[in-house]
C-alpha cells in the first residue's frame, strides 16, 4: 500500500501499533515500541505473561499513555496515516483497548476507518469463511466506525483457488450453506448455522475486497473505498470507488487509515 501510494505521489504515513512487532520494509512515524514492547513484558520476572498475555499488558498500557502517540503524531494537517495494528481478535472484540484508540483519535478530529484483514487462504472453505464473516462483524459492531473487510494474499492462491473463493468475495449465505449441508450432520447446528447466515445474508453486513500485491488496479479499488469511507479529499470533485471487476484483486492485517480534518 505504501508503494502504491508512492507509485501515486501520494503521501500515506505509517503508525505502528504492534508491540510484538519484528520488522518492516517501510519507514514509520511513530512505533510503539518505543514506548514498550512485547520481548520486555515477558522476561519481566514480576510479570510472568506469555505471548498472548505480553500483548495485552502493552496495549493497556499504550492505553493508559495516549500522550505518547499525540506527541509523535504532532499537529499537521491533513494527515492521511495507517495505523498498523496487531492481529490478535479479543483486541477487537471483548477487550475495550482498541476503542479507546479509536475515540482518542476522534477527538484528535481524525476521521477513522477500520481495515479488517482476513487472510484469503483461511477463507477456502465455506465454515471456515463464516468464522471469518463472524469475527468481521463483531470487530465493526465493537469499534462503531465504517470498515473495509479485505481478504488478502490473493497473489498467493493458485487458479483453482482464487476462482473458488470469487463466491465468497460478495456471497449468497443461503446459497453456501446448501452447498455445505451435507456436513451439517446435526439438526442443531444446522439451525443455529441458517441463522448465523440469514443475520450476515439479510442485512448484507459483510462483503469482502480481494487484495493481491501484483495488482496496482486492485490495490487502488481499495484505497478508494477507504477514501470513501471517511470522505477524504471532500473539497476536490469525488469519485464513487470502482467495483471489482471479474479477476479478483486485492490487502492484509489489521490496520486504520485516518484523515485528520481541518479546524
Amino acid at each position: 500500500m505504501i508503494q502504491h501510494a508512492e507509485a501515486i505521489n501520494r503521501s500515506v504515513q505509517v503508525v505502528n501499533l504492534d508491540p510484538a512487532a519484528e520488522h518492516f520494509n517501510y519507514p514509520v512515524m511513530a512505533d510503539i515500541r518505543e514506548l514498550i514492547q512485547v520481548d520486555d513484558v515477558m522476561e519481566d520476572d514480576t510479570l510472568r505473561f506469555g505471548p498472548n498475555g505480553g500483548l495485552v499488558f502493552c496495549m493497556e498500557y499504550f492505553a493508559s499513555n495516549f500522550d505518547w502517540l499525540e506527541e509523535s503524531l504532532g499537529h499537521v494537517e491533513d494527515d492521511y496515516i495507517l495505523f498498523d495494528c496487531p492481529g490478535q481478535i479479543e483486541l477487537y472484540t471483548h477487550l475495550p483497548v482498541m476503542k479507546q484508540l479509536v475515540e482518542q483519535l476522534q477527538q484528535w478530529e481524525f476521521r477513522v476507518c477500520g481495515v479488517f484483514l482476513v487472510d484469503s487462504q483461511f477463507m477456502v472453505e465455506s465454515f471456515k469463511f463464516i468464522s471469518g464473516v463472524m469475527a468481521a462483524l463483531s470487530a465493526m459492531v465493537s469499534l462503531e466506525i465504517p470498515q473495509v473487510n479485505i481478504m488478502t494474499k490473493m497473489d498467493l492462491l493458485n487458479p483453482k483457488a482464487k476462482k473458488e473463493i470469487e463466491k465468497y468475495l460478495d456471497p449468497d449465505m443461503y446459497s453456501m450453506m446448501e452447498d455445505s449441508s451435507i456436513s451439517l450432520r446435526s439438526q442443531k447446528f444446522k439451525k443455529l448455522t441458517k441463522a448465523i447466515c440469514g443475520l450476515i445474508d439479510d442485512y448484507s453486513m459483510v462483503r469482502f475486497l480481494p487484495f493481491d500485491r501484483t495488482d496496482e488496479e486492485g490495490i487502488n479499488i481499495v484505497l478508494q473505498h477507504i477514501d470513501f469511507s471517511i470522505q477524504y479529499g471532500e473539497d476536490l470533485e469525488f469519485k464513487e470507488p470502482k467495483e471489482v471487476e471479474e479477476e479478483p484483486s486485492n490487502t492484509n492485517y489489521d490496520e486504520f487509515f485516518q484523515d485528520r480534518v481541518d479546524s
